[in-house]
């Protein structure tokens, strides 16, 4: 089996700048690089990135965790986080929480046995894993925190601007003539604190309009069949809301699927207004009108910051970047048939 010895004789550098091309390749000539690299195809050579670790403390890894690998808005994350790391030469390693910050803890003990060099996480609810964190931050992992982070918390982190995204779509639903608004959303719950169902009530009341208590119910669960049992829920109600705000996409599905089973017509008798551009909502009959997250940018300024703090070694440096999202008008939406 060769060695970096080995590559280094046949290219004609020193072992150091052999390593050079494997980990620092920007610092040599191009052919020096050239001369390396192909003494490294010619024999063969497969560098042990574990060794390497060992030695540095930390692997060229990044570890990346979220919410739920079947939803496509973290598959689009992971692909992102994937690419940009690989364009740098960094290698990811992927896991879920499910949401939960119990299942978290052992992931987050998982990466650190195998030394990722720094962590993109979407932190779990019912629960807090920020003293582990900050103790993960102690040992040389940088943090960042992704589509949602810890109240309080002293990283980095890379997030939808939600309270304006929450204010776009409930203007654009009175806009229509919507008073009766219900978002499928988390409510009255510390365990659970989404910054989406937090600015509800505040652009509503910002709006001056009027908050219907039967309608601030929490999703009973969490993803599509929580909101499909929750908009049964609201949909029979005496005064049912002539408009719905879905809190993400896989609330949506869960919406659009009670709202058929009941019978009501869309846009005809209830709007339906979603967060997250899933390719479905374009397929469905009617396409929906969606707030869309700038998913690819999130992932690229996170893995950014992560192999920028790596890099340098400078763990110290907190940024916080608040994206926009962007409604796009389709067909679920319009105004409602009765005066509210």
């Amino acid at each position: 089996m060769a060695t970096i010895k080995d590559v280094a004789k046949r290219a004609g550098v020193s072992p150091t700048t052999a390593k050079r091309a494997l980990y620092e390749p920007h610092l040599l000539a191009p052919k020096t690089l050239e001369r390396v690299r192909r003494a490294i195809e010619e024999l063969g050579y497969e560098p042990d990135l574990n060794a390497g670790g060992l030695r540095r403390g930390w692997n060229k890894t990044i570890g990346l965790i979220v919410g739920n690998i079947l939803e496509p808005f973290f598959a689009d994350l992971m692909r992102s986080v994937v690419r940009s790391g690989r364009e740098k030469g960094y290698g990811v390693i992927t896991m879920e929480n499910e949401y939960r910050a119990e299942n978290e803890l052992p992931v987050l003990r998982m990466l650190y046995g195998y030394r990722v060099g720094g962590l993109v996480i979407r932190s779990g609810f019912w629960g807090s894993n920020l003293e582990y964190l900050k103790r993960l931050h102690q040992r040389g992992i940088y943090v960042v925190e992704i589509d949602h982070f810890y109240p309080g918390s002293p990283f980095s982190h890379v997030m939808l601007d939600n309270e304006k995204a929450v204010m776009e779509g409930v203007r654009y639903l009175a806009d229509l003539g919507h008073r009766r608004i219900a978002f499928l959303g988390h409510f009255y719950n510390p365990q659970v604190p989404d910054e989406r169902s937090l600015a509800f009530p505040k652009a509503m009341q910002a709006l001056g309009l009027p908050l219907f208590e039967p309608y601030l119910q929490s999703l009973p669960e969490l993803g599509e069949q929580g909101a499909y049992a929750l908009t049964h829920e609201l949909m029979r109600l005496s005064e049912p809301p002539t408009a719905l705000f879905a809190l993400n996409g896989t609330g949506a599905a869960g919406a659009f699927r009670a709202l058929r089973e009941l019978g009501f017509r869309i846009p005809q008798d209830v709007s339906l207004l979603t967060f997250d551009n899933y390719f479905w909502t374009e397929l469905v009959t009617p396409p929906l009108d969606v707030i869309e997250q700038p998913v690819e940018e999130m992932g690229r300024l996170a893995t950014q910051l992560v192999i920028q703090a790596i890099d340098t070694r400078d763990l110290t440096k907190v940024v916080r970047y608040r994206l926009p999202g962007t409604l796009i008008r389709r067909a679920s939406c319009a105004p409602p048939k009765i005066a509210t």
